[in-house]
């Protein structure tokens, strides 16, 4: 029950906020909205007030905003509402807003976690394990929350900063772990495997991680200035991050099976509520930048594909023809139902073989 209501919120709220950003700036430039809908038909409510109607379907895989005058297949009168009668500022802008307002979200959210949840402190002098990444070389090895780290390599360790120094510089190579386990010591090999994290220049750096985490003692309080700066310092290391892993799709450096869907989402919001609210808003954050830049990728279909569309018109002077726009909406829906049907198999598959809990 906790993983169904929190991958309905998680979920309901991205895709509100989303589809919120075309709407309100819809309205702002006069343009006429017929439905704002949460999720795809058949729909459970619907409720018209004004001149939209408010939906929420039954399928919660995303949502759209009609507006008069976007659909190409249903042509246009020149109505001075309708979205082709606006300016390609105009039109771009209401494009652009759904994007913008999921990383606007994301900023906020992180801002609330580290202001209302403060900031996490850590034993300084022995490092407890907290959370095992399921699966990871540590999981497999049988490491466990609250478990102390007391060796690598046989060499005495006391904090978190020196064993991570030790290990992140090992990336794929073996490293030997001592720990206590309630009253026992054990010792077992373990291979690191690659992550990426923020540098000093702003860049991602590949490291070895084990994977786990240090547990946290204490959240101490923070200022609201200092929660706003590392609120969006954070946003902008989420999108680095996601910017390069999604690079590493088109080098060819990862697989299209590491992608999670939407049983991954379910299962990981689940996991994240039980932890708490700040580590739940943390992964909406996060989800919310995934989806922001998704979005403005030069698919067609996707709010990136119809900012290309407006390129394209700006350079001839003129819309497309609306053959070709209907042409390319098409293959983009082919190819965003593909991604949406393989990365659930990859799910299914992941459940199957026993990789969730």
């Amino acid at each position: 029950m906790v993983t169904v209501v929190s991958f309905i919120f998680v979920l309901g709220v991205l895709i509100f906020i989303h589809e919120l950003g075309h709407f309100l700036v819809a309205k702002k430039v006069g343009i006429r909205v017929e439905t704002f809908s949460l999720g795809f038909p058949p729909n459970l409510l619907s409720k018209k007030i004004g001149e939209t109607k408010y939906c929420i379907g039954i399928i919660p895989l995303g949502g759209y905003v009609k507006m008069a005058g976007d659909n190409p297949n249903e042509g246009t009168s020149g109505a001075p509402w309708e979205f082709m009668s606006k300016s390609i500022l105009q039109r771009a802008a209401v494009v652009f807003a759904g994007p913008f307002m999921n990383y606007v979200l994301a900023i906020v959210l992180l801002i609330g976690v580290f202001y209302f949840g403060g900031r996490p402190v850590v034993d300084p002098e022995q490092v407890v394990v907290g959370e095992v990444i399921p699966d990871a070389p540590a999981d497999r090895a049988g490491l466990k929350p609250n478990d102390a780290i007391i060796a690598i390599d046989g060499l005495a360790v006391s904090s978190m900063d020196s064993l991570r120094a030790r290990i992140n510089s090992r990336i794929e190579q073996p490293v030997v772990l001592t720990w206590v386990h309630e009253s026992d010591t054990l010792t077992a090999e373990m291979v690191t495997i690659v992550t990426s994290v923020p540098n000093a220049d702003g860049g991602l750096d590949s490291v070895g991680i084990v994977g786990f985490s240090q547990q946290i003692m204490r959240y101490d309080k923070v200022s609201f200035l200092e929660s706003v700066r590392t609120g969006f310092v954070t946003a902008h290391v989420l999108v680095a991050g996601t910017v390069q892993f999604l690079g590493k799709f088109v080098t060819g450096e990862m697989s299209v099976k590491a992608i999670g869907g939407p049983l991954f989402i379910a299962r990981q919001s689940g996991r994240e509520a039980r932890k708490g609210a700040s580590s739940l808003f943390i992964f909406m954050a996060l989800l919310s930048i995934n989806l922001a830049i998704l979005n403005i990728l030069p698919i067609p279909i996707l709010d990136g594909g119809h900012l290309c569309f407006l390129v394209a018109e700006k350079i001839r002077g003129g819309p497309l023809p609306i053959k070709a726009r209907v042409w390319a909406q098409q293959v983009g829906l082919v190819l965003i139902l593909s991604l949406i049907l393989f990365v659930t198999y990859n799910d299914v598959v992941r459940f199957v073989q026993g990789y969730w809990d």
